[in-house]
C-alpha cells in the first residue's frame, strides 16, 4: 500500500511541476503568418515577454491588450512582447500561410502573433502533458541576459503576469537592470 501512495505522490509531483525559474531561455521560434520567423535567441539584449494564447480567449484577448500598451510604452526602453497561439483552430492550418485567426487575434495584439503547438509550448514551460489543469494565456517573462525570470504555474493562473499594475512593475524593474 504504501508503495502505491508513494508512486501516486511521485507522479502527482511529476503533473504540478514546471522547469525551474531562473534558468536559460531555450530557443523559440515564431512564426507570423506573413512568413516573418523571430527567434528567441535574436531577442537578447531585450526583456521578452511570451504570450501562449488561445485565439478565441476573451482572456487572452483582454491580456493582449494590456501587453501591447505596455510594448508602446516600454519598446523603446527594450521591451519586447511575442505571442505565440497554440488553439485547434490554429494547429490545423499551414502556419507558414494567412492563418486567419491568427490575423483576427492581431486585433488586440500590436506585437508579433506566431502560430506553434501545444507539444512545444508545454515542453518550453516544463508542464506535463498529463496535467490537465493548466489554463491560457500562459505567460514567459525572459530578462535581458537571456533568463527565463518568471513564468505562469501550471494550475491556478498567474494574475501577477497577466494584470497590469503587477507585470508593469516587473517590467519596470528588468528594463533598469543592464
Amino acid at each position: 500500500m504504501r508503495i502505491i501512495i508513494s508512486l501516486f505522490l511521485a507522479l502527482a509531483m511529476l503533473i504540478q511541476a514546471a522547469a525551474p525559474v531562473p534558468r536559460k531561455a531555450a530557443e523559440l521560434k515564431v512564426l507570423e503568418p506573413s512568413g516573418n520567423q523571430i527567434l528567441m535567441s535574436s531577442l537578447k539584449g531585450k526583456v521578452v515577454v511570451v504570450q501562449f494564447l488561445f485565439t478565441w480567449c476573451p482572456h487572452c484577448q483582454n491580456t493582449a491588450k494590456v501587453l501591447s500598451k505596455l510594448q508602446n510604452e516600454l519598446g523603446p526602453k527594450g521591451l519586447q512582447v511575442v505571442g505565440l497561439a497554440f488553439n485547434d483552430e490554429v494547429q490545423t492550418k499551414d502556419a507558414g500561410k494567412n492563418n486567419g485567426e491568427v490575423l483576427k487575434f492581431k486585433e488586440y495584439a500590436s506585437f508579433p502573433v506566431g502560430i506553434t503547438t501545444r507539444d512545444v509550448v508545454l515542453n518550453y514551460l516544463g508542464f506535463s502533458v498529463l496535467d490537465k489543469s493548466w489554463g491560457v494565456p500562459l505567460m514567459l517573462i525572459v530578462d535581458r541576459k537571456g533568463m527565463v525570470v518568471a513564468q505562469s504555474k501550471a494550475a491556478g493562473g498567474s494574475p501577477e503576469l497577466q494584470e497590469e499594475a503587477p507585470l508593469r512593475a516587473t517590467l519596470t524593474k528588468l528594463l533598469r537592470e543592464k
